[in-house]
C-alpha cells in the first residue's frame, strides 16, 4: 500500500512537472495497488485523469505517440547532459546510453492508438448498416 501511494504521489508529481513521467509512475502504483488493495486498484484504473492511459497500456500496450516523443526527447537531452557536463567513467556512459537506447526502442515499437475494433472499422466503411 505504501509503495502504491509513494507511485501514485511521484506520478501526481510527474504530472505537473515536464520530465518526471507519469504513467510509468501510474502503472507501477496499479500494480502495487493490485497487491494491496483492490479499492484503490479500481480507483485508480477508473480515474477520470490517469485511468485512460493505464486502461490502453493494460488491454493494448499503447503508448500515445505525445508521451512516445516527450520520452525520447527527455532522454536524448539527459544524455547529452551527462556526455559532456559530468565527469562520469565513459564506460558508465556507455551502459547508460545502451540502457536509454533499450528503453527508446521498447517505447517506439509499441503501438501509438488502440487497434479499430472489427464493429468500429465496419461502421466506418458502412455507416448505418
Amino acid at each position: 500500500m505504501v509503495l502504491g501511494w509513494g507511485f501514485f504521489g511521484l506520478g501526481a508529481v510527474g504530472a505537473a512537472l515536464p520530465g518526471l513521467p507519469t504513467t510509468p509512475f501510474m502503472l507501477l502504483a496499479l500494480w502495487a495497488f493490485s497487491k494491496s488493495s483492490r479499492r484503490f486498484h479500481r480507483w485508480l484504473y477508473a480515474h477520470p485523469v490517469f485511468g485512460p492511459p493505464l486502461q490502453q497500456w493494460c488491454t493494448h500496450r499503447v503508448i500515445p505517440l505525445k508521451a512516445k516523443w516527450l520520452s525520447v526527447i527527455t532522454m536524448t537531452l539527459s544524455f547529452v547532459y551527462l556526455a559532456f557536463f559530468t565527469a562520469i567513467s565513459i564506460w558508465i556512459k556507455i551502459l547508460i546510453a545502451a540502457l536509454m537506447l533499450y528503453g527508446a526502442a521498447f517505447i517506439l515499437t509499441k503501438p501509438s492508438r488502440a487497434p479499430e475494433s472489427k464493429f468500429e472499422s465496419d461502421e466506418s466503411v458502412n455507416p448505418g448498416h
